[in-house]
C-alpha cells in the first residue's frame, strides 16, 4: 500500500464485451454504468453472448497505451482480466466465454499489456471478478439472477470456474 499511496496517478481499464452494446440494448438506453449493462438491463445470457461476436479490437495497441499512460505521469495500470459478466480478456482454461474462443479477435489481450508495462516500467494489475459471474451458472449477480441459465450451485461455481479459471490464469 506504500508504494501505491506513493504512486498516486494510475489508470484504470475497463473494456469488455460490455463495451460492444455501450449502454444501449435493443435501441434503448440503459442507465448507470456501462460495465454493468447485462445487470442493469436484465439481458439474458444467450442475448449476451451475441456481443462478443462483435468485439474485435484490432486497433489495440498495448505498447501505445503504456507510453501514453507513462507520459501522462502514470505509475501503474488496472485492467479488468474478468469482469461481472463472466467474460474474460484472456485464454482460459475452464470456459470458452473468453477472448480467444469467443470473439474474431482471437488473442489475449493482457500478454502484450503486461509485456509493454515490463518493457516502459510501469506496473499492472488485473481486475478479476471472483463470485460476480452473470454468465455461467450459480455465479453470483447484485440483485439476484434474471435469466434460468444463471441458475446453480454457488459452491459449484466457486469449484469449475472461479477457483481453476484464477489457479490457472
Amino acid at each position: 500500500m506504500k508504494w501505491w499511496r506513493e504512486a498516486r496517478f494510475g489508470m484504470f481499464i475497463h473494456w469488455g464485451v460490455y463495451s460492444v452494446p455501450a449502454g444501449t440494448y435493443k435501441d434503448k438506453k440503459i442507465g448507470g454504468i456501462g460495465e454493468w449493462i447485462m445487470n442493469t438491463g436484465k439481458i439474458p445470457v444467450a442475448e449476451y453472448k451475441q456481443f462478443a461476436k462483435q468485439f474485435n479490437p484490432v486497433k489495440y495497441d498495448a505498447d501505445q497505451w503504456v507510453q501514453l499512460a507513462k507520459a501522462a505521469g502514470m505509475k501503474y495500470i488496472v485492467i479488468t482480466s474478468k469482469h461481472h459478466d463472466g467474460f474474460a480478456l484472456f485464454d482460459s482454461k475452464v470456459t470458452d466465454w473468453d477472448i480467444v474462443d469467443a470473439t474474431p479477435y482471437g488473442r489475449d489481450l493482457l500478454k502484450p499489456l503486461a509485456e509493454a508495462c515490463r518493457k516502459h516500467g510501469l506496473k499492472l494489475g488485473f481486475y478479476y471478478s471472483q463470485a460476480q459471474d452473470w454468465n455461467h451458472p450459480g455465479g453470483a449477480a447484485a440483485g439476484g439472477h434474471w435469466d434460468k441459465a444463471q441458475d446453480g450451485s454457488m459452491d459449484e461455481y466457486i469449484r469449475k470456474i472461479a477457483a481453476r479459471r484464477s489457479a490457472r490464469s
